[in-house]
């Protein structure tokens, strides 16, 4: 049987990723599935150290291929802030962390507000095998929220072709175009590797 570990209790992620690699019939496996309680600390400086330290160490628990992914918002403007911080930056979360990207952003005209969601994926097999993938999504960050949908900064990220924020994209096209479908998109030749060497 093909199995993979997606290294997430998040049951968003999961249906995400099994829409993505539907045609290689894999069957996919969350680390709660698996009884896996550990967190593993991310104490790495980039996206592509955090997904490879996760997936290692997911992968040595579980004995099982395993996919984990470190995605996060960079900002020009702020010299690549809040990157690896994203989910506590300025040590705060929810609405409020809008409010203080909003004030980081303060006076800096639209034109220079560019900024991007990177996504890393890291597979890891347990014959030692680690590849990485990575998408991107390019934006703007708006002046003021828009939206309700999605989470996080969705609500500030404008998407130039789309002509709206990611809040106020449907779900299907918002994960259609996302970092993480562009690494998955990425990632899926990897493990279509992986099935023909039958190591899946």
């Amino acid at each position: 049987m093909s199995e993979l570990l997606i290294a997430t209790h998040n049951a968003g992620k999961l249906r995400e990723f099994a829409a993505l690699f539907g045609p290689l019939g894999l069957t996919l496996h969350t680390l709660a599935d698996l009884g896996i309680t550990a967190d593993v600390e991310e104490t790495g400086t980039t996206f592509a150290e955090n997904a490879r330290l996760k997936a290692t160490a997911y992968m040595q628990l579980s004995n099982l291929p395993t996919l984990a992914d470190d995605s996060g918002l960079e900002v020009a403007a702020l010299d690549g802030a809040p990157g690896v911080y994203s989910a506590r930056y300025g040590g705060v979360t929810g609405p409020a962390q809008l409010a203080y990207l909003l004030q980081q952003m303060q006076g800096i005209p639209f034109h220079q507000r560019l900024a991007r969601f990177v996504c890393v994926i890291a597979l890891a097999h347990p014959n030692g095998t680690l590849e990485l993938a990575e998408g991107l999504l390019h934006g703007v960050i708006e002046e003021q929220p828009r939206g309700t949908g999605g989470f996080g900064y969705d609500p500030l990220f404008y998407v130039v072709d789309e002509d709206c924020t990611l809040a106020e994209l449907p779900p299907e096209r918002k994960n259609a175009i996302s970092h993480r479908a562009a690494a998955a998109c990425a990632a899926y030749p990897v493990l279509q590797q992986w099935q023909a060497q039958g190591w899946l």
